[in-house]
């Protein structure tokens, strides 16, 4: 009988770390400020329960942080990178990758506020391999650039995404124009050039 116990133990103590990290985001979006009574009430949950499953504030934050590239994965893996040509794929993964950044721009500019850059980028060394993956594949059809480093078209790709939310943040681009934009960009940053 023993397992079921555990079964159950670990059911809720998953629905619990959910409603917390739900809360977590919900008080971003909301601009509201995250302390452990407010992601507490917000969850329904105790600030024991809280502290229980992140003893700091820096793990609270990591964790949604981990969550949301996560998804962020997902959803570029889900715009199937290796599909049809690269140039087309390219703008497929723009699109995935925008609708995450936009969607998670409360948490991704908390995080960044929050915690070191050193944490920030190993959490994001995830999300990284579907893109380098397509980089690979559009440089071996001769669509994309070869004069300059993978890794460097990689980086390119998520600090256009990200300055393009900084901006919408700012007031000074739409979102509703960020899809556009940004293939229009990266895909010329990316295009393969004369002689390399």
């Amino acid at each position: 009988m023993a397992e079921p116990a555990t079964d159950h133990r670990r059911a809720t103590a998953e629905r619990n770390v959910a409603a917390i990290l739900d809360a977590v985001e919900t008080l971003l979006q909301r601009g509201s400020q995250v302390t452990v009574t407010a992601v507490a009430g917000e969850a329904g949950v105790s600030r024991v329960t809280v502290y229980a499953h992140f003893p700091s504030t820096d793990e609270l934050f990591a964790a949604v942080m981990e969550r949301a590239v996560t998804r962020a994965r997902g959803a570029l893996e889900a715009a199937e990178p290796a599909a049809g040509s690269a140039s087309d794929a390219l703008a497929r993964v723009i699109e995935a990758g925008w609708r995450e950044l936009d969607r998670n721009s409360a948490v991704a500019q908390a995080t960044a506020d929050q915690l070191a850059p050193a944490d920030v980028i190993e959490t994001h060394d995830t999300v990284l391999s579907p893109i380098r993956g397509l980089v690979e594949r559009g440089r071996g059809e001769g669509a994309f650039r070869t004069d300059v480093p993978t890794d460097w078209l990689v980086t390119s790709f998520f600090a256009l995404l990200h300055a393009y939310g900084d901006e919408v943040r700012a007031g000074r681009l739409k979102a509703s124009a960020a899809p556009k934009t940004l293939i229009a960009t990266i895909g010329d940053m990316f295009a393969a050039r004369g002689g390399g």
